[in-house]
């Protein structure tokens, strides 16, 4: 079985006509998941020379609202070694375009690396709908899918889309209340801060009332955000339900700016138009690394590869941190991240033919363990590496998840950077939340901004 293992990842490297219908595995393949591959298709043992360790889930632990990312044998280790411009070539083999080009611009960038640790788990319920799910679960196209549930779609992936559909259909809780504070940080590392609290439904990762993607139908995600702070922007809300599928059958979403006084369809969040209150920093499909449609590039699966990526990041995380911790000039505060050397899935993205993108190619890299984006390299028109993505991966062991916490995005023609997702000063995910069946509703929305 390891053998055929090691034969099927070689020929992912070949790509097998990413974009275009994909059946799902056959049950041979289903076969090695949680015997040779864990239950949601990582490689179960580690690397060859023990710098990348086998799976060793953490058990559940933790309250679901009040618990910031901790596990205190960990954040006491010692750093391993650190990258900087001077021996980066050491490296390099196992550095992203976007870590290669920080390390060489800037002589302050540093990456101070750790030992490796692969904890993340997940709900039983999860695991067991990701085992059929891959033998029943397939994508036409890009963007539709059909005879999923619950679980990640796509444990075997065999198109470039099929990961980046893991990353958005992960389990993250039935339901979460969070901070989504937001740093814009300027070439002297001065900063504008903005406080956003998102709420947001999950439907299709749902183990109390699973809601099953059929033919493409099937809602995923609920959003709504509003801005607090600063002044300016504060009363600004959000709304967003996902789906499979494109323009009409997948994305509706709604703006409610306070100027106008009223909740209005706003088919601009999408793509790279900027998210609204960012100064042009994000667009709307770098939230959470990457969401909406995927309909205007072509995927394909480039192979998967051992790289340094941020990875049980709790110290820059936690509640120790204060959000002038973080910032400095030209690049993050390189103290404070933890890099842990872990397998990769290298997924391309190029612009289609007839479309239009201020990215022509994105390069992802998704943790095998949590099918979490960790890293993107975004090259602009010009095929010159215009943006770089870091997701920070926190292990939340009493939700039984992985997320990023924070996001940071570099601009690198303009020298500033971009802060998202951090929570520091403020509360942790609240994953008891309950809301009303008609809370993500334009109507709903309306009668907030009356009170």
């Amino acid at each position: 079985m390891k053998k055929q293992y090691a034969l099927l990842t070689g020929a992912l490297c070949l790509s097998l006509l990413a974009g275009q219908a994909a059946a799902k595995v056959s049950q041979q393949e289903a076969d090695a998941l949680g015997k040779d591959l864990t239950p949601i298709g990582a490689e179960k043992a580690g690397n060859k020379d023990g710098s990348i360790p086998a799976w060793e889930p953490e058990p559940q632990r933790g309250a679901l609202s009040g618990e910031f990312p901790n596990n205190p044998k960990v954040e006491a280790e010692k750093p391993l070694f650190t990258i900087t411009k001077a021996n980066m070539a050491q490296y390099a083999d196992k550095l992203s375009e976007g870590h290669k080009k920080l390390l060489s611009t800037y002589d302050t960038y540093k990456m101070i690396v750790y030992p490796s640790h692969r904890l993340v788990d997940w709900p039983k319920e999860i695991k067991d709908a990701t085992v059929k799910n891959a033998t029943t679960c397939e994508i036409q196209g890009t963007d539709v899918l059909n005879n999923c549930k619950m679980g990640f779609p796509f444990p075997v992936p065999k198109t470039g889309a099929e990961p980046i559909w893991n990353h958005k259909l992960k389990w993250r809780g039935e339901a979460v209340t969070r901070y989504n504070n937001q740093m814009i940080v300027q070439n002297n590392g001065d900063y504008q801060l903005t406080k956003i609290i998102e709420d947001v439904q999950f439907p299709y990762a749902s183990i109390k009332n699973p809601q099953p993607i059929i033919s493409g139908n099937g809602e995923y995600l609920e959003y709504l955000s509003r801005v607090v702070a600063p002044p300016r922007l504060a009363g600004t809300f959000i709304l967003v339900h996902d789906k499979t599928g494109t323009g009409a059958d997948g994305r509706a979403a709604w703006l409610y700016s306070p100027g106008l006084k009223r909740i209005r369809r706003a088919p601009t969040v999408c793509c790279d138009n900027p998210y609204e209150g960012t100064d042009g920093h994000q667009f709307y499909d770098q939230v959470d690394m990457f969401n909406g449609v995927l309909e205007r590039y072509t995927w394909k699966i480039v192979g998967k590869k051992e790289f340094y990526i941020p990875y049980d990041s709790n110290k820059i995380a936690g509640n120790k941190v204060k959000y002038k911790d973080l910032a400095r000039p030209k690049h993050l505060n390189q103290d404070l991240p933890r890099y842990e050397l872990h397998r990769v899935w290298v997924v391309e993205a190029n612009l289609r033919a007839g479309t239009s993108h201020t990215f022509k190619t994105r390069r992802f890299y998704v943790d095998e363990d949590s099918w979490t984006i960790a890293m993107v390299d975004d090259y602009d028109n010009r095929d010159q590496l215009y943006q770089f993505q870091e997701g920070h991966i926190i292990s939340a062991p009493n939700l039984q998840a992985a997320t990023t916490v924070p996001e940071v995005i570099y601009h690198f023609t303009a020298g500033r950077y971009f802060i998202t997702a951090a929570w520091n000063e403020d509360k942790p995910i609240d994953a008891t939340v309950n809301f009303k069946p008609d809370y993500f509703t334009a109507a709903s929305v309306q009668k907030m901004t009356t009170k």
